[in-house]
């Protein structure tokens, strides 16, 4: 077995030198962006499908044309080089043609999460200084009761883009089509002035403060990340069919699958959402050869019955991030997959890793400089020797990621300055050196011969953040919402596991003030008005009074530990089970349920 993995590694020595020599950065003055490289398709493989969604195709050509539409349309709105536009849309061909009609003007497209209501839509739309927001018709609704909080002129700065309804633009916006009616098909000039260094997108993240943070994407991250997907991920070329039903307002649905097909001319085919019962008949219809994922769908589509054709399809290579080693196996052998190319990165990190070797349960390994530092989970902090600087951790050790801030491994951070500075580590292994810090613990790992560099394995999530739902959710910004019912003194907010689900469930331990009473109904409508789906706490529990330290920061260590298990407490727990939009009191027979792994979530 030792023989036939090194010959399978060596194998792939060629192309790891291709790719070595696109991938190596290149200055910031360069002129490149990936409306030029729309362009660039366009012109190769104009007749070629670039998109195929819900019954529609458009070819790689058609698509550039109608970019230019939108660009030129924009233009005449005022939006400029530098400008920042908020993009508020499900996965659609118009999403697709509106961030590269951005692109080539030189603007910044905002990519707001499509769950959001209320303040969380509002802060995003404001921070990012967006001078214009672009909105689908299937989302005006939550436009329409945020717009009032927002610094954004009414019939001139919403631009509406219909959707397959009859739906037509409110009063109070711009109806897109019109407006590129008659507009060029040319392609505007702009692009060509397009450096690597232009900022290219906003892709929004939750820290472990505040409300979501705008990330920066310059068009150099943006097409590294899309070069290294299609050429050392999926290795695709323009005859490869991928499919992403991940939200493409998301790094790893856009970076990862759109990008790769900007960068290789492949097919994309794009759902709304994902559907596990639609997943095989969509990969056999459509002959779909890649695929964008993220643990949780892996682990849906394991949870689905099996059949014994599950393998017969086209479908080969996946490439995304949080496949983790319990289900790893069973997926890859379930649905006879030849290539995982596990990714791992943050959205506004300065490193990532990549399995671009297709070593079985790893995150695969990184050309630039990291270490593994030592991290105390109890406490919440970095390991540090008599000195004061951080200790590594040893090989197979859990430790804290970092990675070095260099120029070319620039740490590109926030719109907000503090927010960038925060996740800074200076003088941490040696004076005067910086580092960026993950919140991530990860391993090195032996997975056979690897041409002399480590493999990596995630490991959990550190702080005061956690995943659930495929998003990453901050503990802080989930107190700071719900510390604002009127029935709440306090509240102290973790995540907990929930077998046979990926990352962790929110829970909210709570005070309440005197004289209240919980009311699980009408705390449930709050963190439904106020939080996104996945940022909701699945469980609450209700105590006389939170712990905190001399300092008064809340403990989360014994409360993380405990989590819902009712034989720990005394106090009431409730859970907010699947599919439903209220609380209920936890009972052993459901915590039972909880633990079995059956519990649907």
């Amino acid at each position: 077995m030792g023989i036939i993995d090194t010959l399978a590694t060596l194998s792939q020595i060629p192309m790891l030198l291709k790719v070595k020599g696109e991938l190596a950065m290149r200055p910031m003055e360069t002129l490149d962006c990936p409306g030029a490289r729309v362009e660039d398709i366009a012109t190769r493989f104009p007749d070629h499908i670039a998109i195929k969604f819900e019954g529609a195709t458009i070819t790689w050509l058609a698509l550039n044309e109608m970019a230019n539409q939108y660009a030129h349309a924009f233009a005449e709105q005022g939006i400029a080089r530098g400008d920042t536009v908020s993009l508020l849309m499900e996965n659609r061909i118009e999403f697709m043609a509106t961030l590269i009609a951005l692109n080539k003007l030189g603007a910044i497209g905002a990519l707001i999460n499509t769950n959001l209501r209320g303040r969380p839509l509002t802060h995003c739309v404001t921070v990012a200084n967006s001078k214009k927001c672009v909105f689908g018709g299937e989302l005006t609704e939550a436009l329409e009761e945020a717009k009032d909080q927002l610094p954004l002129t009414e019939g001139a700065d919403y631009l509406f883009v219909g959707d397959t309804d009859a739906r037509t633009a409110p009063a109070w916006a711009l109806d897109v089509a019109q407006l590129t009616a008659s507009q060029s098909k040319e392609n505007p000039s702009t692009t060509a002035l397009n450096t690597l260094g232009d900022n290219s997108l906003y892709v929004y993240t939750s820290g472990t403060t505040g409300l979501p943070k705008a990330a920066v994407f310059s068009n150099r991250r943006h097409l590294t990340g899309a070069s290294m997907a299609a050429r050392a991920g999926f290795v695709c070329d323009e005859n490869d069919v991928i499919y992403i039903c991940l939200p493409m307002y998301h790094a790893t649905g856009l970076t990862l699958g759109v990008g790769a097909a900007l960068i290789s001319g492949a097919t994309m085919v794009i759902r709304r959402k994902f559907s596990a019962s639609q997943f095989l008949p969509d990969i056999r219809s459509h002959n779909v050869t890649c695929m964008v994922y993220i643990g949780e769908l892996c682990r849906y589509l394991l949870n689905t019955p099996a059949t014994p054709d599950d393998a017969n399809t086209s479908l080969t290579k996946v490439m995304g991030n949080g496949l983790r080693p319990d289900i790893w196996m069973d997926f890859k052998n379930r649905f006879g997959l030849k290539r995982i190319c596990e990714f791992y990165g943050a959205s506004e990190g300065n490193v990532s890793f990549a399995n671009i070797l297709n070593k079985d349960l790893t995150v695969g390994m990184t050309s630039q400089e990291v270490a593994l530092v030592q991290y105390n989970v109890d406490d919440d902090e970095i390991v540090r020797d008599a000195s004061g600087f951080a200790i590594k951790a040893k090989d197979g050790e859990p430790g804290l990621l970092i990675g070095r801030i260099t120029k070319d491994t620039a740490f590109e951070g926030y719109t907000d300055p503090a927010a960038t500075e925060s996740k800074v580590l200076r003088d941490l292994l040696a004076p005067g050196d910086s580092w960026f810090n993950s919140g991530d613990l990860l391993k090195v790992v032996d997975v056979g011969y690897s041409l002399g560099y480590p493999h990596y394995q995630f490991v959990d999530r550190v702080g005061d953040t956690f995943r659930w739902k495929g998003e990453n959710v901050s503990t802080n910004e989930v107190g700071e919402i719900v510390n604002g019912h009127p029935m709440v003194k306090i509240c102290n907010v973790y995540g907990v596991e929930v077998p046979g689900a990926d990352g962790r469930a929110g829970m909210a331990a709570i005070t309440l003030e005197a004289g209240c009473t919980f009311d699980p109904s009408e705390f449930a409508a709050f963190v439904q008005d106020q939080l996104p789906p996945f940022a909701r706490p699945v469980f609450v529990r209700v105590q006389p009074d939170l712990e905190v330290t001399v300092t008064f920061k809340l403990l989360k260590t014994e409360l993380r530990k405990t989590g819902y298990d009712l034989s720990t407490t005394d106090d009431p727990i409730y859970v907010m089970k699947p599919r439903s939009n209220d609380y209920e009191i936890l009972t052993a027979d459901y915590q039972a349920v909880l633990g079995s792994g059956d519990a649907g979530y």
